[in-house]
């Protein structure tokens, strides 16, 4: 058995890592995704931002060779998604939404057995596995149940199955789903790691805080692509307006009044406070102040501040829903 890795995987990636154009996927009478074209740089963190069931997934596995598009193309790494679905799964790392590990195996287990499945065997295996264990420092845990691992250790040890084959392409699948803010900013430090190596990162998350970590973020809705930028890039579509931070109590009597109130253009809850939209930021405050004062509304705080991926997003469905 040849011990080295897959030729196709040591081939000159072209500088477009992924091309995707009017790419689109029914179920029947659901439109899940509609039409969407983008393209991905090599070595390029590409976040894929939206709420759930808003085509992310259904587009990812598009891309990855796992469900045939309905219409449109897809390359990925120059390969042809549609007509080599297999040829695309030799050159990618694929980590799944749902963690695809195997409980009643150790980690070492685990990996031997996902990178049995990539072609690896022998000295070539046990290299690679070395280093992914050191990388991911699995080491300690290589001999664990993967039962038994808290769920940023499982986090670690489904990357590395997808690595282990020296992938140049990674689609991670919602890979914070689930665990605890230290295991997710643990894990975007990794990621980082592998994008200063030359691998491209396509990751979709409904995190909105994690858009900040991407070098490009693509905002999906209803299997839309509403928006594509740099996350300073998209921040700027809100600079014609001014943006205020509420926070006080009760939450939702101050909403209804901030939504009665004309100098405000949007108002949305946003953690346990508000985010408001409005025009003449002196007045508005001013204005909000006292109707919250005369309704019985405690201010903690309202104040104008910059404008988060999260208000960009939402902004940016809206302008699509009164459009359609």
């Amino acid at each position: 058995m040849n011990e080295s890795a897959p030729a196709s995987n040591r081939v000159e990636q072209p500088e477009t890592s992924v091309r995707v154009e009017s790419l689109e996927k029914r179920f029947g009478d659901f439109l899940a995704v509609d039409r969407v074209t983008f393209s991905v740089r090599r070595g390029e963190i590409f976040g894929f931002l939206g709420s759930n069931g808003a085509g992310k997934t259904t587009t990812i596995r598009m891309l990855c060779g796992l469900l045939r598009p309905s219409s449109g193309g897809a390359w990925v790494g120059g390969v042809d998604v549609v007509t080599r679905p297999e040829e695309v799964k030799q050159i990618i790392g694929y980590m799944s939404q749902k963690f695809s590990l195997y409980d009643e195996l150790t980690v070492e287990e685990n990996m031997n057995f996902f990178g049995g499945v990539y072609g690896l065997r022998g000295s070539r295996l046990r290299k690679r596995r070395r280093e992914v264990q050191e990388m991911l420092g699995l080491e300690e845990q290589r001999e664990k149940l993967t039962s038994l691992l808290a769920g940023g250790w499982k986090q670690r040890l489904a990357l590395g199955c997808a690595i282990l084959h020296e992938p140049p392409i990674l689609f991670l699948d919602e890979p914070t789903s689930g665990v605890d803010p230290l295991a997710r900013r643990n894990f975007w430090d990794l990621i980082y790691q592998l994008s200063r190596t030359g691998h491209t990162i396509f990751v979709t998350t409904h995190y909105m805080d994690e858009a900040e970590y991407c070098h490009r973020l693509a905002l999906m809705d209803a299997g839309q692509l509403v928006a594509l930028d740099r996350p300073e890039g998209l921040r700027r579509l809100l600079a014609d307006a001014t943006l205020l931070n509420w926070e006080g109590s009760p939450l939702m009597d101050a909403l209804r009044i901030a939504q009665a109130e004309p100098l405000v253009q949007e108002a949305a809850v946003f953690g346990s406070g508000l985010h408001l939209r409005v025009r003449e930021a002196e007045r508005a405050m001013g204005a909000l102040r006292q109707r919250f004062r005369s309704s019985g509304i405690e201010v903690v705080r309202l104040e104008p501040i910059e404008p988060s991926i999260e208000d960009v997003f939402v902004e940016m469905v809206r302008r699509r829903e009164r459009k359609s």
